[in-house]
């Protein structure tokens, strides 16, 4: 039975201004869910988004109010369930709210990772690594700063993967803005680009043939989030990897982009798909299809972020690394212990659920009223 689900908004200042075609962040709301069961044990999960509504259909504030007067109130009346009939029940009443779902559900599995007293890949089918690759999105939307902060992230061996924030400027500006950086850094530095799905078809075209001469490695989310048959188009156009961020929404989306062949990559977040059991769904659907995997992020700090490594850790392959930089983005740290970041990868905790310890006096003082 479960005492209490609290909703926390935790609101901390970026290290930098953060851009992307949507929105420009200087703060990262996090919104932390603690699930307390009546023999003791302390569940956490995290429902992070991008800039409020201007990335999608949830916000820190909706969360919290969806989870306080629908979720909350239903998880008090289920007893003697199982995680599984649980998620069964909460689908079954509550429409949406991927995000929220998906921090419910994490608490909901560190409490019975806990219980069999196993670090939480293990309920989802086991890790096949110990960690995971992270990249690091330069997005200053200044040349010269990004290409000082990239090489100080290279020689401090914390990030030799590189993801641009571009579709805010005309194309050819973008462009010349990632090449010079590409430049820059040199042929063995890999470098990425997220749209943010910013670009009509048109300017696609354009923008991905001069990135592709110029040896660029991935283009994310392109065009618009319905615009499937574009993408498609531009996937069977290109032999540079286009792939799938915003579009996917969950195994359903998945499996209608796959048939297609509407991208040559899926990034997967758990909070879009609905959770970390929907996130590996995604991972398999792209598994069958011959779709390779990056794993994506909702900027979430540590409980999102390491929550998310563990379902990568259980992937098969994961050609394209993952994104899970969001704490490091942060000017405070909310963990007793912080993440380890070396060698380029994040590691994942060993110890039972998701094998971190929260700071709540830290978590207090930077809760948003």
């Amino acid at each position: 039975m479960y005492k209490s689900v609290e909703t926390l908004l935790v609101q901390i200042p970026t290290i930098r201004p953060h851009k992307m075609a949507v929105a420009t962040m200087q703060t990262q709301t996090l919104v932390l869910v603690k699930i307390t069961t009546e023999d003791g044990y302390v569940g956490w999960g995290e429902a992070t988004t991008i800039g409020g509504l201007g990335y999608g259909e949830e916000s820190p504030e909706s969360v919290k109010v969806n989870i306080e007067t629908y979720f909350a109130p239903l998880l008090k009346t289920l007893s003697g369930l199982n995680v599984a009939q649980t998620l069964r029940a909460i689908k079954k009443n509550i429409n949406g709210n991927r995000f929220a779902k998906c921090a419910i559900q994490t608490a909901l599995l560190d409490i019975q990772a806990q219980r069999l007293n196993q670090p939480l890949s293990e309920i989802l089918g086991g890790h096949l690594r110990n960690s995971v690759p992270v990249l690091w999105v330069l997005a200053s939307g200044n040349t010269e700063k990004d290409i000082a902060e990239a090489q100080k992230m290279i020689a401090a061996k914390r990030h030799n993967i590189f993801k641009l924030k571009i579709g805010s400027r005309p194309v050819e500006q973008d462009v010349e803005h990632v090449l010079a950086i590409k430049q820059a850094l040199g042929k063995d530095i890999s470098i990425r680009v997220d749209v943010n799905r910013a670009w009509s078809e048109l300017d696609a075209i354009k923008g991905i043939q001069l990135l592709q001469d110029g040896g660029i490695d991935l283009i994310e989310q392109p065009c618009a989030i319905d615009n499937l048959d574009a993408m498609r188009r531009l996937t069977q156009r290109f032999d540079i990897a286009i792939m799938a961020d915003e579009s996917l929404m969950g195994p359903q989306s998945a499996y209608q982009i796959a048939r297609q062949h509407g991208s040559s990559v899926f990034a997967v977040k758990v909070a879009q798909s609905g959770g970390l059991i929907e996130g590996c769904e995604v991972a398999k659907v792209a598994q069958l299809a011959g779709i390779d995997l990056y794993g994506g992020t909702m900027l979430e700090g540590p409980v999102g972020t390491i929550a998310s490594a563990h379902a990568f850790s259980t992937f098969e392959s994961l050609a394209y690394g993952t994104e899970l930089f969001g704490p490091l983005l942060l000017t405070e740290d909310i963990l007793k212990t912080p993440l380890q970041y070396q060698n380029f990868e994040l590691e994942i905790p060993k110890g039972p659920g998701l094998g971190i310890e929260l700071d709540e006096n830290k978590i207090d003082n930077l809760r948003r009223q």
